[in-house]
């Protein structure tokens, strides 16, 4: 049989097709993320249908029998010919014998990668790691491979994933700040030794401490820095009275961006469940007056990607 089509080819091809698809999610390019993420499950599915018996990856349809014969092993073909069962089908078998459990949320990934879905692609996709991770861990369970050989790097970052005793934003950030390191760590491959330290040293020296005020020195927000809770450089977070009509009295982190590692936090949960703690913000060292008739009551400072 052709070497492409044996369980350590559809094996090896999973995990890079995985492993591309966490990159992707860490990016925000949760397009790519369905692409490579669909075709990890269909290769990794394939890989549990080979390690049973080869035929299982035949494609049913009326004809000679050829391919039957071929993944029998009975029977030579030009490897151009050679048809194998598509991923909706691999599951659905891998289903009838109760090796995976039906998955909405699988089907829907499956839809997103073959371009079928009626949606919005990346809008849908951002969701569905855990559904990557989740489908993964079962697959590898039932062909023998554990999470961390297949997974290498990625691993702690699926098993977070996969955590059922923490919530969606909690599991969401965590990975996050486990893909930033990662892209931190990718960046410094190849670079002499001390990169790093001159790197975040560098970051530190050129984010300024600001206080925002109105022209009647209300307090908008701070501008501040604080420890990347991925890499440890000096990150930028906005931190914003909690209640308008009295400034300064109750304080709280509404975003943190990382200019190293590229790590986004965008509201007060997510920096909460990325135990960042505000006191260890500085304090700003001068005040820009901002001249604005807008009402205080209700006032909503918007997050700035850059700041």
């Amino acid at each position: 049989m052709d070497t492409s089509l044996s369980f350590e080819s559809f094996l090896s091809g999973a995990g890079q097709a995985a492993a591309k698809a966490m990159e992707d999610h860490g990016r925000g390019e949760y397009d790519e993320f369905a692409l490579h993420g669909g075709v990890a499950v269909e290769r990794l599915a394939k890989a549990a249908l080979i390690k049973k018996n080869p035929v299982f990856l035949v494609e049913m349809r009326n004809g000679p029998s050829d391919m039957l014969l071929y993944f029998g092993g009975h029977l030579k073909m030009d490897p151009e010919k050679v048809r194998t069962v598509g991923a909706n089908e691999a599951l659905r078998r891998l289903r009838r014998m109760a090796v995976l459990p039906s998955d909405p949320q699988l089907d829907l990934l499956i839809e997103l990668r073959n371009g079928t879905a009626h949606t919005t692609v990346g809008d849908q996709a951002k969701t569905l790691l855990p559904t990557l991770a989740e489908t993964v861990v079962v697959l590898l369970a039932d062909i023998g491979i554990s999470v961390n050989q297949f997974w290498g790097r990625w691993a702690t970052a699926v098993n977070v994933a996969v955590d059922k005793e923490r919530n969606d934003i909690q599991r969401d950030v965590e990975i996050r700040i486990r893909q930033a390191r990662h892209r931190f760590e990718d960046k410094l491959e190849g670079l002499p030794t001390g990169s790093k330290d001159h790197i975040l040293g560098e970051t530190a020296e050129k984010l300024e401490i600001v206080g925002v005020a109105r022209g009647d020195d209300q307090l908008l927000a701070l501008l501040s820095t604080i420890p990347c809770p991925s890499c440890k450089a000096t990150a930028r977070v906005k931190i914003v009275p909690m209640e308008a009509e009295e400034p300064g009295l109750t304080l709280r982190a509404t975003a943190l961006h990382c200019f190293v590692c590229q790590l986004d936090l965008h509201t007060p949960d997510e920096i909460s469940a990325a135990s960042v703690d505000i006191e260890d913000a500085l304090l700003p060292t001068s005040v820009h007056t901002m001249r604005d008739t807008t009402p205080a009551t209700g006032l909503r400072v918007e997050h700035l990607h850059r700041f």
